[in-house]
């Protein structure tokens, strides 16, 4: 099966900084997929490349197997894109935005109307139809973005922090008709930085950090790559806590305890893989004498997981801050959802 993004060695350089270094990644058709980083990851830069606001300075590129460059109307055809920035013609009723950019995508004008409005009643402000779109609250203003993705029916859906500052009820609304739309057989790149949304959503996810891809794998996969922490609460706090070399030596070499320490009456123990060290460690409170009242697994997060590995980047705007800077203003520029004047 063709896959929904394909991407080899894929560069982009902005006069001195290097927004994308060669960036290799392969997106099934149908998956909910998530492409997590920091700021100045090269996200923005990934994203205009595919939606043609932003041509690669090499390597390859492909929206269901059609070139984004050489067949880039083709390949946009397929693509629904809800960016961050609100870059919507503000001067014309949103029922009329959604139908001006159907036509963009050579729909007929009866039809985009008809589509227009099964969107907007699909995102819950069909009733705001004939309201310019800087008269809507903030959360109807997210809900048109995405309305603006949906009109064409598109294969890929590509949502860039599609719930930046909308309250939770909205969120978890979202969340709903995306997975439905997902489960329908539309294909979702998410970008967000709520990494609990990639946790929640997604099959799987990228981490790019400074234009390098660092991992692509399930948030499970990920999860399961940092330590967890058992909390046992004993019914006596012992004088000593239990010695860690005996613990480890009943733990293999996949699930390694990493500490020990005692807190009055709470044993904390963080080590690989806490489900399978749990027994173990019961097993030795039990022979020691001690009585177990509560025992604790907290798991790893997808978020301490995702800041261990792009610990480094600092708060400063960095060259590749600038580039996903230039990459975001031409998506402003450019207008309703990145179509070429």
């Amino acid at each position: 099966m063709t896959a929904a993004i394909e991407t080899e060695d894929l560069r982009k350089r902005y006069d001195d900084v290097q927004a994308l270094d060669g960036v290799t990644l392969s997106i099934p058709a149908g998956s909910f997929f998530g492409l997590l980083g920091p700021n100045g990851a090269g996200k923005t830069t990934f994203i205009n490349i595919l939606v043609g606001l932003v041509r690669r300075s090499g390597g390859r590129a492909e929206v269901f197997g059609h070139d984004v460059e050489d067949d880039y109307q083709q390949a946009r055809d397929l693509i629904g894109l809800a960016p961050q920035e609100f870059n919507v013609d503000r001067f014309f009723p949103i029922r009329e935005v959604l139908q001006h950019k159907a036509g963009y995508h050579g729909i007929p004008e009866e039809e985009a109307g008809e589509r227009a409005d099964e969107v907007l009643r699909r995102v819950g402000i069909y009733e705001k139809r004939n309201t310019r779109f800087d008269w809507l609250s903030g959360g109807m203003k997210r809900r048109f973005m995405l309305a603006r993705a949906l009109i064409t029916d598109p294969d890929l859906l590509i949502l860039d922090e599609p719930t930046a500052g909308v309250d939770v009820q909205l969120r978890h609304d979202l969340w709903d008709l995306i997975t439905e739309l997902n489960e329908g057989g539309t294909t979702v790149l998410l970008t967000t930085h709520y990494i609990e949304e990639a946790e929640r959503l997604c099959d799987e996810v990228a981490i790019l950090d400074s234009g390098n891809l660092l991992t692509v794998a399930t948030p499970e996969d990920l999860m399961e790559r940092g330590p967890d922490r058992i909390t046992v609460t004993l019914r006596d706090p012992p004088a000593t806590a239990p010695d860690l070399d005996a613990l480890a030596a009943t733990a293999s070499d996949d699930h390694d305890v990493e500490s020990v320490e005692l807190d009055g009456d709470r044993l904390v123990v963080t080590a690989r893989q806490g489900g399978l060290v749990a027994p173990d460690l019961v097993r030795d409170l039990d022979r020691a004498g001690h009585e177990i009242v509560d025992l604790d697994i907290s798991r790893t997060s997808l978020e301490e997981v995702f800041v261990e590995m792009t610990r480094e980047d600092d708060a400063t705007i960095t060259g590749d801050d600038e580039a996903d800077e230039r990459a975001t203003e031409a998506a402003t520029v450019a207008g309703d959802g990145g179509e070429r004047r």
